[in-house]
């Protein structure tokens, strides 16, 4: 916002300098960006003093002159009756811009070229005559700017203001918070209603059917105006700020809001249908021409301002060209009205309008300032316009204003702010500012907030007040004494971290591919109708039909990567991924989301040939190993066992395994099955894993134990059993486990065999059992009938046999 100091010394008397002024706003809140010299332009207007004068041969009431700039002289063509020789006059060179806007060029008048201009006052913006040049004093010199030469000056201030200050977006809001600043008093402009005729409630009235959106609306009216160019003093003061004149009702409306901060609205009264106002809220594709004419289309959340048969403004935003302001306007219906901020806003955005009145009740304008706002314009449109004032005025207000009442405690200020305030000090400050301190106890106040300042509710709104004006720089700096503890990360954080580190130290790259995927791809896996992966989610505008869905499962886009790695010659590929994964939910807004992790090996099991191995390709098995080295690196012991083959159906059968920590099924391992591998057209296989993280994330976290060195040896002790050949080794693993025998340290497999001497659909599985104790160490007989014991009761429990002679 503008403020130009001419116009706040009408408010205020200001004792400080320029640059004193603007740090003392500053330091109080309101910032001042930039200062400007309103007369800044005159620093391009010379002095020229008139050498010769000829007669123009085309024209007898134009002269061509010869003046004489200083530096040079210049021929141009004048007609103001009072041009002399000897004068001097201002001159305005070629390209010098004048407070109208009119950018000086070189021309030819009438035949005789023109080097710039000579003007008049009205011209520089320096007064109201332009029949006649302004004559400067003989003492002036030519060549020197006009602006060293006279005493033109008028700071313009451009203001920063945050949003909740709404209060001083007008002059009277600065004028205000100089004179607290200062520890002045400041002065209201005077009203002065002239003699008025008649009763408004005869000739019009106002119904407000939205009195949510609009609490108070006053309207008053005059009659036999004559509508023109505003008064010089007028244009004067919008010109300092930045505002074009337009005409004198339309700049009495603006001069008043850019006065008290309360936007304001003319409308042509005898264009009103039925002569009367009604604030209702638009209906839905209702069309209406504002005064930029464009034509909007409104819904029914848009507030808008009808007379008795249409829309004439739209409410707190810009009004309409049916009710404009015309040459031949004689009278005028004037409003002043308080409008719902979130309700402006949200038009304002929608329509793409942002104006000076938007801006204003966007932040909240003072209800209580409603009617004195309007009886300014009214004494001013009657003054400036000759009109009549219809007497009383129209002020629907069908939910008053309560003013806000909160309770300051001084011990509580001062911890907030950290400086000892005097107790004395923080009523002073406030009364200030206009609001209104009442003793309840020692050391506290009952405050009545003021109704402009719209953005302070709580108690910590009053002790910035009084910090701000107390002085931000005269608090002590002290830094905050608190304990700030270590940062800590999530467990689903550290867990995914942990996740990615060892991954990367098992030789493996990170992947991170789209979450898009094509609808093709559940079938390149060969998942089965019915299956929760087929739960895709449609994206409304992909990009290309590889991305029209959002992936179930992150194997698509490895197996992507794999055979783009494949097409460049890389046939050594170690990969992980871990992001989410998408199911649809037709009962919800938003999609399942689940975390997931996956894992491809493909080509030699050390990266390609090295000289200290032979080569050879990986594995089930050494994919199995990451797995084991993945999980125990971080505390838990998986268990691989046979699983339903339709929950990884991507997998060659009698290749693959459900990965179960405990009782939780968290993943799925094996070998790509052939048919996958030809519809990702993959030339060789590869080995995948997959871990639902989420689930990892629901187990107990592992505890780190510490567990002492032993200190007797172990025994170890072998067994062969034949059982069917559909059984699984781990069940037979699990089975001693739960023997839960104090002695046993260890169970692991080491040989299963399929084949002649063994009977069709047997196989065998051979058992390595370790036994140890921490008290003592362990008899051969001990451990012999221990290890028979456990035999003796795998038999029964997997239908088992022992190899013939044993």
């Amino acid at each position: 916002m503008k403020v130009a100091l001419s116009w706040l010394n009408d408010y205020v008397s200001i004792q400080m300098d320029t640059a004193r002024l603007a740090d003392a706003l500053t330091l109080s809140g309101i910032e001042v960006e930039t200062i400007e010299d309103r007369y800044s332009y005159l620093e391009h207007v010379r002095v020229g003093r008139v050498l010769e004068i000829e007669p123009h041969p085309h024209a007898s009431h134009l002269k061509c002159c010869l003046v004489d700039v200083g530096n040079r002289k210049l021929s141009i063509v004048c007609g103001a009756p009072n041009v002399c020789i000897g004068e001097a006059y201002p001159v305005a060179e070629v390209g010098t811009v004048l407070p109208s806007g009119l950018t000086i060029t070189a021309s030819t008048i009438r035949g005789v070229p023109s080097e710039g201009m000579l003007c008049s006052e009205a011209e520089l913006g320096l007064g109201e005559d332009a029949s006649r040049l302004m004559t400067l004093p003989v003492t002036a010199k030519a060549g020197d700017s006009l602006k060293s030469f006279g005493n033109w000056t008028d700071p313009v201030f451009e203001l920063g203001l945050t949003p909740n200050r709404a209060d001083c977006l007008g002059m009277i809001g600065v004028a205000r918070e100089i004179a607290a600043l200062q520890k002045t008093g400041w002065k209201r402009p005077e009203v002065r209603i002239p003699a008025t005729t008649g009763n408004i409630e005869e000739i019009t009235s106002v119904t407000i059917q939205a009195p949510d959106l609009c609490r108070r609306y006053a309207a008053s009216v005059i009659t036999d105006i004559t509508v023109g160019p505003s008064p010089f003093w007028l244009q004067e003061k919008l010109l300092a700020v930045g505002q074009r004149p337009i005409n004198n009702v339309v700049d009495i409306t603006n001069y008043v809001m850019l006065e008290t901060g309360q936007p304001l609205h003319a409308f042509d009264y005898d264009r009103l249908a039925q002569n009367r106002i009604v604030v209702r809220t638009a209906l839905d594709q209702e069309t209406f021409v504002t005064l930029d004419s464009k034509q909007r289309v409104l819904d029914s959340e848009v507030l808008m301002i009808c007379d008795g048969e249409k829309p004439v403004a739209i409410a707190g935003v810009m009004g309409g060209m049916n009710s404009e302001i015309e040459p031949s306007t004689r009278r005028v219906l004037l409003e002043s009205a308080w409008f719902d901020p979130t309700s402006i806003r949200k038009t304002s955005r929608k329509l793409g309008l942002n104006t000076e009145a938007s801006h204003r009740f966007e932040r909240g304008v003072d209800p209580e300032g409603i009617v004195p706002t309007l009886m300014r314009a009214t004494a001013l449109i009657a003054e400036v316009c000759g009109g009549q004032v219809i007497g009383g005025i129209i002020d629907v207000y069908p939910k008053p204003h309560v003013p806000v009442q909160i309770v300051l405690s001084a011990e509580d200020t001062r911890n907030f702010i950290g400086g000892d305030i005097p107790d004395a000090a923080m009523p002073e400050i406030l009364e200030r500012l206009e609001f209104r301190c009442e003793p309840v106890a020692s050391g506290s106040w009952r405050v009545t907030v003021p109704s402009h300042r719209v953005d302070v509710s709580r108690p910590v709104d009053l002790m910035e007040e009084i910090a701000r004006m107390y002085g931000y720089n005269t608090i002590p700096v002290t830094l905050p004494d608190i304990h700030i503890p270590p940062a800590t990360l999530p467990y689903s954080q550290k867990l995914r971290e942990m996740l990615r580190n060892r991954m990367v130290g098992l030789g493996f790259l990170e992947a991170i591919h789209y979450s898009f995927i094509s609808a093709k791809a559940c079938d390149q896996l060969m998942i089965p109708e019915g299956d929760e992966r087929r739960r895709t989610v449609a994206v409304r505008n992909p990009l290309s039909e590889d991305q029209a869905v959002m992936r179930t499962s992150l194997l698509p886009g490895l197996l992507g990567a794999m055979q783009r790695n494949l097409f460049q010659q890389q046939r050594h590929l170690r990969l992980f991924e871990i992001g989410n994964v998408f199911f649809d939910m037709p009962t919800e807004k938003l999609p399942e989301e689940r975390e997931m992790m996956a894992a491809l090996w493909t080509g030699s099991r050390y990266g390609g040939p090295r000289w200290y191995a032979s080569e050879g390709d990986c594995d089930f098995y050494d994919m199995k190993g990451v797995v084991e080295a993945l999980m125990e690196s971080m505390g838990w012991k998986p268990v691989f066992e046979r699983g339903d083959h339709d929950r990884f159906p991507y997998f060659r059968c009698g290749a693959a395994a459900q990965i179960r920590i405990g009782r939780t099924v968290v993943g799925c391992i094996g070998e790509i099955h052939p048919k996958v591998l030809e519809a990702f057209d993959l030339k060789q296989t590869g080995y995948i894993f997959e871990l639902d993280v989420h689930a990892l994330r629901h187990l107990e976290p592992p505890q780190a134990a510490a567990v002492p060195l032993p200190r007797f040896p172990s025994v170890s002790r072998d067994t062969t059993l034949i059982v069917d050949k559909h059984q699984a080794a781990m069940e037979m693993v699990d089975a001693v486990y739960a023997m839960r025998e104090p002695l046993v340290e260890d169970v692991s497999i080491f040989a299963v065999y399929e084949g002649t001497p063994l009977p069709e659909g047997k196989k065998s599985i051979s058992l390595r059992i370790v036994y140890r104790s921490d008290r003592s160490t362990l008899a051969d007989e001990t451990v012999t009938r221990l290890h028979q014991e456990i035999c003796e009761r795998l038999i029964p429990q997997f239908a088992a046999s022992l190899p013939a002679g044993r």
